[in-house]
């Protein structure tokens, strides 16, 4: 078996996925199925990607930048937010461990950006009480 190898070319590649994509974003797995016992994943982001205010109850969340830059949101139960945090690789911030049942969103900053995402499995959807909805006042 070959190894996987994450350079330019790849992330190019799963860019331009991303590009033709309607959600503006674009998965490549890194774990051989949704049962894997971790999740481990690029995601290729382009600006306007729209990523539903959400909790993961079973897991913890990471995120790391490769390449591009993204802002990740924290939210409390109401909808506040209460922190927000840029991942920038040129400004020295890389990634961050989002912990388990936090409500969380990112913002998509610079086009090409790719992640590498990882939690723990095997894959569980969002269920109707992990999504956040934030009512207009």
């Amino acid at each position: 078996m070959e190894p996987i190898i994450i350079d330019d070319k790849l992330l190019d590649e799963v860019s331009a996925q991303a590009k033709g994509s309607a959600r503006l974003r674009m998965n490549f797995n890194l774990h051989k199925s949704l049962d894997a016992g971790a999740q481990k994943m690029l995601n290729a982001l382009q600006p306007g990607s729209i990523f539903p205010i959400h909790r993961h109850h079973h897991t913890a969340e990471t995120y790391i930048v490769l390449r591009g830059a993204i802002r990740v949101y924290f939210y409390d139960d109401s909808g506040t937010i209460v922190s927000s945090h840029l991942l920038d690789p040129c400004e020295g911030f890389y990634g961050l461990e989002i912990p388990v049942g936090v409500f969380h969103t990112l913002e998509v900053l610079d086009k090409n950006t790719v992640i590498f995402e990882a939690k723990e499995g095997p894959y569980t959807p969002l269920s109707e009480d992990d999504i956040l909805t934030i009512q207009n006042k």
